[in-house]
């Protein structure tokens, strides 16, 4: 006789409390095997394939699609005993490494269900359009299959800005605004019935009229929107903070990266030169890396260097971290940016890569600005903001020039220093940018 065991959504690690569910992978009445992927969440760090530790048949879901779950709170139930026939279904220990389940023995081969077989959840108490797709569509993103859902918006008839004709979420936002400009509704495989007509209005006397309330749309703060939010609500709340700046000459630091990368060897990253400006600066003013523990009114000074940078995403703003970046070379720390930053924007960074820093490097010269006052990255104590590098009128070596000019500016806690040492740091990482071999004093 099949036993039903009930699977929770378990902790997923690093304080997570809840998760939105992004896409089923199972339906009811499916044959799972143990470590078999059943559900795609998305946490408040990174979007995550949850697993299911017991092998039998999926007898009930719980959540739909676009719904949040907490920590612990039931997500399928299986019963577990399958007949002898399905040789998918007969372990019954589970290899996962999730916090919070699984043991220790080796994980029983997995029977992936097919996505055409998969039947569309309800979202927010109303049936989503059936996603037909009759051959491969070049999308990665679940996010961007939930948007084109949503809104109707059939995905084999895009075709795909991104590399070998992958479809972006820029593409869909844009095939979607071009509809709204026509007027017409969105293409879809299904359309929707006509709704019927409205009823006739009587017009009424301008002093009867009803006092007209300006459109509005509501969005939910959750997901990384949300925690973004309570991270820097925080940091303002909690952390004095003050901002420095200094515009400094980087035609040198340009100059030593293009001759750097005319060697043949790994390209170097002008952000990894500046993450090896930034540790070295660190070293001298270590009162940087630090934070602050309030409970004991102590400051605690860190002795590794973890470096989280800004990254924008399809997901909104996210920081991942460059463990021990003070003992990585220019080449290793371009090669670690570059892999967390495809990690990024294809939303597979684990909670440990977004966890952990110990100072912020933000390089929002990027998005084209010159400067901003940077809010720390609670619970660290500084921030390096990069604005972007332009050619300017400046005065070198007694005679006016036009040279590439950056501005630099330093956000600190006040309360693990005074000004005297953020401008000094401050000035040292601009007289490394003005002149790299500065920095060769400190290798």
């Amino acid at each position: 006789m099949a036993q039903v065991l009930e699977f929770r959504l378990p902790d997923l690690g690093e304080g997570l409390t809840e998760a939105e569910i992004v896409r089923w992978l199972v339906e009811v009445g499916d044959v799972v095997a143990v470590d078999q992927p059943v559900v795609e969440v998305e946490t408040a760090k990174a979007m995550v394939d949850v697993p299911c530790p017991y092998a039998g048949v999926v007898t009930a879901r719980f959540g739909d699609e676009g719904s949040e779950l907490p920590v612990g709170s039931p997500l399928i139930t299986v019963a577990v005993g399958a007949p002898a026939s399905d040789p998918d279904a007969q372990s019954e220990g589970s290899g996962n490494v999730l916090v919070g389940y699984g043991t220790s023995e080796a994980p029983a081969r997995r029977r992936r269900v097919r996505r055409e077989q998969q039947v569309p959840v309800p979202v927010n108490g109303r049936p989503a359009p059936a996603e037909v797709v009759e051959g491969p569509v070049p999308v990665i993103s679940p996010l961007v299959r939930r948007l084109a859902r949503e809104n109707g918006l059939d995905l084999r008839e895009l075709t795909g800005s991104g590399p070998d004709g992958l479809i972006l979420r820029a593409d869909v936002e844009y095939a979607l605004r071009a509809v709204a400009s026509q007027g017409r509704p969105a293409p879809t495989a299904l359309q929707a019935p006509a709704p019927a007509p409205a009823p006739a209005v009587v017009p009424q006397s301008p002093a009867a009229a009803p006092a007209t309330t300006p459109a509005e749309t509501r969005l939910p703060l959750k997901g990384v929107r949300g925690a973004v939010a309570d991270k820097l609500s925080r940091s303002r709340t909690e952390i004095p903070d003050a901002t420095c700046w200094v515009d400094a000459d980087a035609t040198e630091l340009m100059r030593a990266r293009a001759a750097m990368n005319a060697t043949g060897g790994p390209k170097i990253s002008l952000l990894a030169l500046l993450a090896r400006i930034c540790t070295a600066a660190l070293a001298r003013f270590p009162e940087l890396n630090s934070t602050v523990d309030t409970a004991a009114r102590e400051i605690v000074r860190l002795d590794a260097v973890h470096l989280g940078f800004a990254a924008q995403t399809e997901r909104g703003l996210v920081v991942p971290v460059v463990k021990d970046a003070h003992t990585r070379d220019a080449e290793s720390l371009s090669a670690e940016f570059a892999r967390l930053t495809e990690a990024a924007r294809t939303g597979t960074l684990t909670p440990a890569e977004l966890t952990g820093g110990t100072f912020t490097l933000n390089n929002y010269g990027v998005f084209g600005v010159d400067g901003s006052t940077p809010i720390i990255n609670h619970p660290e104590a500084a921030m390096l903001g990069v604005g972007r590098i332009i050619p300017k009128p400046w005065v070198h070596e007694g005679e006016l020039a036009v040279r590439q000019v950056v501005q630099l500016s330093l956000t600190f806690d006040h309360r693990v220093c005074d000004g005297g040492t953020a401008g000094g740091f401050l000035r040292y990482v601009a007289d490394c940018v003005e002149q790299p071999a500065v920095l060769l004093r400190t290798l």
